[in-house]
């Protein structure tokens, strides 16, 4: 069964493909390796192939830099790790993250994983991301910041337990601010100012 989901007036795009096996997967993904803007996502024989828009990767861009300036200004050491792919077979899951960190030192998996959301499919992203074992997943979606924290399940948080001082408020403004540059500059001052 084949599922698009589009939204309106951005570029994104998803197609959802169900009973998908993984080596179908990993030929699919091969014939679209050298496509820049396409991210797979497959969980359990579920494939999302998603196209990402200009307006996605700078949302991904200006959240990951206030995320950035935020730990340098509070003196906590982090990894960029980007948007690695992770997953295996015999998790049954792979995914590739908008953007990652670790924090204090490098590990395989990110301690922190972001998703910039303008389309959605088939798959549960959070259950993907507990079979990976990812502690602390943010979604941003319509202007709004959600955090989940994983115990045994993730639980939906009101601050980043990675990050517990972070004003969340604070930095939803700046990641929708008129101005990249200035989000960011602003945003230091205001750590400076806070």
């Amino acid at each position: 069964m084949i599922q698009t989901a589009v939204k309106n007036s951005i570029t994104d795009s998803c197609l959802t493909l169900k009973g998908v096996s993984w080596s179908q997967f990993e030929s699919l993904e091969a014939a679209f390796n050298s496509f820049d803007g396409i991210k797979f996502a497959y969980l359990d024989g579920i494939l999302e192939i998603m196209t990402v828009s200009p307006e996605h990767e700078e949302s991904k861009s200006t959240i990951g830099l206030l995320v950035e300036a935020y730990m340098r200004e509070k003196g906590i050491r982090f990894y960029v790790k980007g948007g690695p792919t992770l997953g295996s077979e015999e998790l049954g899951a792979r995914k590739e993250p908008d953007e990652s960190y670790n924090l204090q030192t490098k590990k395989a998996i990110p301690d922190l994983a972001l998703e910039v959301i303008f389309t959605s499919g088939g798959i549960d992203k959070l259950q993907l991301y507990k079979r990976l074992g990812i502690p602390e997943v943010w979604f941003w979606e319509d202007g709004v910041l959600s955090i989940y924290y994983l115990r045994e399940e993730y639980e939906k948080v009101e601050r980043s337990e990675l990050l517990p001082e972070l004003d969340v408020a604070l930095l939803v403004k700046y990641v929708t601010y008129f101005d990249q540059y200035d989000a960011v500059t602003e945003f230091i001052q205001a750590l400076k100012e806070g």
